[in-house]
């Protein structure tokens, strides 16, 4: 049934609150640079944009005054792009709110507040990197297998390397469950030029990590990335090898590690929430890379992730080269996805 009390809009009603950028790896980039960084987070969203906005689009074209039929109508889309049920009753919400007190006037307002309400929502989980004062920062990286952790963990390795304000990086090939792990990361190493610390598979993870730290520390590396295992014999086996590292970094360097990155696949959409939150309730994580997100027409999930996981999204891998991972910007993201 559509509010017959909507409110047209109160001139002096105050606009929303504009958010700040989520916090960066880097410096704010130059002109240039940020272009290309939409661009790129663009053409990665292309498919989640394509069924998304065009959808929309259709929506706001026959809108003239926004109702509960509006509302109605966008549900499913935000369903569709994967935003989940808590994130789409959240957005819908806000807005009706807002049709009730003012009015929205007209399918293009409306875009501009749910382009609001989204990027509202990913800047509320955003939060500052603690960067060590004194190097190395310590990087772990957790995640079930098949996320393209090691992959992303060679990415990783060659953005710090060839970045803005370059850094030294070591990598430590922790993964000595899985076979053929350890030569994995040792192919992306080598692509960057970063050296690697390693042991035999079916070593002491925790050993190898000692060691590294070890390494890191004598070659005033500026940054240690750590690759884990992504399955033990059991759940309960992984997430007890995960913190026994933790310990070990810890006590090797207070603070440490400085940052736990989820590694998820974007194209596993809600089904990847179930298995990261076993990750976030145990092994500390501290934020998510998203890969794959060029492979998706279910972008939204970095709403999903935010609203469920209370976590912010570092970086998204938007293709198979090395140079095909980027940090994630709350702005870009949204602009990029509502063109």
């Amino acid at each position: 049934m559509a509010f017959s009390f909507f409110n047209k809009r109160d001139k002096s009603e105050p606009q929303p609150a504009q958010h700040s950028p989520a916090p960066s790896e880097e410096s704010p980039a130059p002109p240039q640079e940020k272009r290309g960084f939409f661009d790129r987070m663009k053409q990665a969203v292309t498919r989640t944009r394509e069924t998304f906005t065009e959808s929309i689009s259709s929506v706001i074209a026959l809108t003239r005054e926004v109702d509960e039929s509006t509302l109605n109508d966008l549900e499913p889309l935000l369903l569709s792009a994967d935003l989940g049920a808590p994130t789409t009753a959240l957005v819908l919400e806000s807005l009706r709110q807002r049709a009730l007190r003012t009015g929205i006037q007209g399918g293009q307002e409306l875009k501009q507040l749910l382009k609001a309400e989204l990027k509202a929502i990913l800047d509320g989980v955003a939060q500052p990197i603690p960067h060590p004062d004194t190097p190395p920062e310590v990087i772990m990286m957790v995640g079930v297998n098949g996320t393209g952790k090691t992959t992303t963990t060679g990415k990783l390795a060659h953005f710090f390397a060839t970045g803005t304000h370059p850094r030294s990086v070591l990598l430590c090939a922790a993964d000595t469950f899985r076979a053929a792990a350890i030569e994995q990361l040792e192919v992306w190493a080598a692509r960057s030029n970063t050296p690697t610390i390693k042991t035999k598979q079916g070593g002491d993870p925790s050993a190898a990590l000692y060691d590294a730290i070890a390494a890191a520390k004598a070659r005033n590396a500026q940054i240690l990335i750590v690759d884990t295992a992504g399955r033990l014999h059991t759940k309960s086996d992984l997430m007890k090898e995960l913190d026994k590292m933790r310990r070990t970094a810890e006590k090797l360097i207070p603070g440490a590690p400085h940052q736990t990155l989820l590694v998820m696949d974007a194209t596993t959409g809600q089904n990847g929430l179930t298995q990261a939150r076993l990750f976030t309730e145990a092994a500390h994580v501290t934020g998510i890379v998203l890969t794959k997100l060029d492979g998706t027409a279910k972008g939204g999930i970095v709403l999903a992730i935010a609203t469920e996981l209370k976590l912010p999204v570092v970086y998204a891998g938007i293709g198979e080269k090395i140079e095909d991972l980027i940090p994630f910007d709350s702005t870009t993201f949204i602009d990029s996805l509502l063109d």
